[in-house]
Protein backbone atom coordinates (compact mmCIF):
# COMPACT_ATOMS: atom_id res chain seq x y z
CA UNK A 1 0.00 0.00 0.00
CA UNK A 2 1.29 3.45 -0.85
CA UNK A 3 2.02 6.03 1.82
CA UNK A 4 -0.82 8.16 0.45
CA UNK A 5 -3.29 5.26 0.64
CA UNK A 6 -2.26 4.54 4.23
CA UNK A 7 -2.77 8.16 5.25
CA UNK A 8 -6.13 8.36 3.47
CA UNK A 9 -7.22 5.17 5.23
CA UNK A 10 -6.26 6.61 8.63
CA UNK A 11 -7.92 9.95 7.84
CA UNK A 12 -11.08 8.20 6.70
CA UNK A 13 -11.19 6.31 10.02
CA UNK A 14 -10.81 9.55 11.98
CA UNK A 15 -13.61 11.17 9.97
CA UNK A 16 -15.89 8.18 10.61
CA UNK A 17 -15.06 8.31 14.32
CA UNK A 18 -16.41 11.87 14.41
CA UNK A 19 -19.82 10.89 13.01
CA UNK A 20 -22.45 11.80 15.60
CA UNK A 21 -19.96 13.72 17.76
CA UNK A 22 -20.75 17.19 19.04
CA UNK A 23 -20.27 19.60 16.12
CA UNK A 24 -18.93 22.18 18.58
CA UNK A 25 -16.08 19.85 19.49
CA UNK A 26 -14.89 18.70 16.07
CA UNK A 27 -14.60 20.26 12.61
CA UNK A 28 -15.23 16.86 11.04
CA UNK A 29 -18.37 16.40 13.16
CA UNK A 30 -19.55 19.88 12.15
CA UNK A 31 -19.06 19.13 8.46
CA UNK A 32 -20.69 15.69 8.71
CA UNK A 33 -23.71 17.30 10.40
CA UNK A 34 -23.96 19.96 7.68
CA UNK A 35 -23.39 18.42 4.21
CA UNK A 36 -23.98 21.73 2.35
CA UNK A 37 -21.21 23.34 4.43
CA UNK A 38 -18.93 20.38 3.69
CA UNK A 39 -19.64 20.72 -0.03
CA UNK A 40 -18.95 24.46 0.11
CA UNK A 41 -15.60 23.84 1.82
CA UNK A 42 -14.75 21.19 -0.79
CA UNK A 43 -15.40 23.71 -3.57
CA UNK A 44 -13.28 26.35 -1.81
CA UNK A 45 -10.37 23.94 -1.39
CA UNK A 46 -10.61 22.83 -5.03
CA UNK A 47 -10.38 26.45 -6.14
CA UNK A 48 -7.41 27.11 -3.85
CA UNK A 49 -5.63 24.01 -5.17
CA UNK A 50 -6.30 25.08 -8.76
CA UNK A 51 -4.93 28.56 -8.08
CA UNK A 52 -1.80 27.11 -6.50
CA UNK A 53 -1.34 24.93 -9.60
CA UNK A 54 -1.72 27.93 -11.92
CA UNK A 55 0.83 29.83 -9.81
CA UNK A 56 3.14 26.79 -9.97
CA UNK A 57 3.57 26.94 -6.20
CA UNK A 58 4.42 23.34 -5.39
CA UNK A 59 4.31 23.76 -1.61
CA UNK A 60 0.95 25.56 -1.70
CA UNK A 61 -0.39 22.97 -4.14
CA UNK A 62 0.60 20.14 -1.79
CA UNK A 63 -0.97 21.92 1.20
CA UNK A 64 -4.18 22.81 -0.64
CA UNK A 65 -4.37 19.29 -2.05
CA UNK A 66 -4.23 17.91 1.49
CA UNK A 67 -7.12 20.21 2.44
CA UNK A 68 -8.98 19.15 -0.70
CA UNK A 69 -8.58 15.43 -0.01
CA UNK A 70 -9.75 15.88 3.59
CA UNK A 71 -12.88 17.79 2.58
CA UNK A 72 -13.56 15.33 -0.27
CA UNK A 73 -13.44 12.44 2.20
CA UNK A 74 -15.84 14.26 4.51
CA UNK A 75 -18.27 14.96 1.66
CA UNK A 76 -18.15 11.30 0.60
CA UNK A 77 -18.74 10.16 4.18
CA UNK A 78 -21.63 12.59 4.65
CA UNK A 79 -23.23 11.30 1.43
CA UNK A 80 -22.67 7.63 2.25
CA UNK A 81 -20.35 7.13 -0.73
CA UNK A 82 -17.43 4.81 -0.06
CA UNK A 83 -14.00 4.89 -1.62
CA UNK A 84 -14.90 1.50 -3.11
CA UNK A 85 -17.84 3.21 -4.85
CA UNK A 86 -15.42 5.74 -6.32
CA UNK A 87 -12.96 2.98 -7.24
CA UNK A 88 -15.71 1.13 -9.13
CA UNK A 89 -16.35 4.22 -11.23
CA UNK A 90 -12.63 4.58 -11.96
CA UNK A 91 -12.33 0.88 -12.84
CA UNK A 92 -15.26 1.17 -15.24
CA UNK A 93 -13.38 3.91 -17.06
CA UNK A 94 -10.05 2.06 -17.25
CA UNK A 95 -8.78 1.53 -20.75
CA UNK A 96 -11.20 4.05 -22.23
CA UNK A 97 -10.06 7.22 -23.88
CA UNK A 98 -10.70 10.15 -21.57
CA UNK A 99 -11.99 12.16 -24.51
CA UNK A 100 -14.33 9.35 -25.60
CA UNK A 101 -15.56 8.81 -22.03
CA UNK A 102 -16.31 12.50 -21.62
CA UNK A 103 -18.12 12.64 -24.97
CA UNK A 104 -20.24 9.62 -23.97
CA UNK A 105 -21.42 11.40 -20.82
CA UNK A 106 -22.96 14.19 -22.92
CA UNK A 107 -25.45 11.84 -24.60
Amino acid sequence: MSRFAEIVERLQAVIESRRGADPASSWSAKLLADPPLAAKKLAEEAMEAALAAVQRDKDALAAESADLVYHWLVVLAAAGVSLDDVAAKLEAREGASGLAEKAARKT
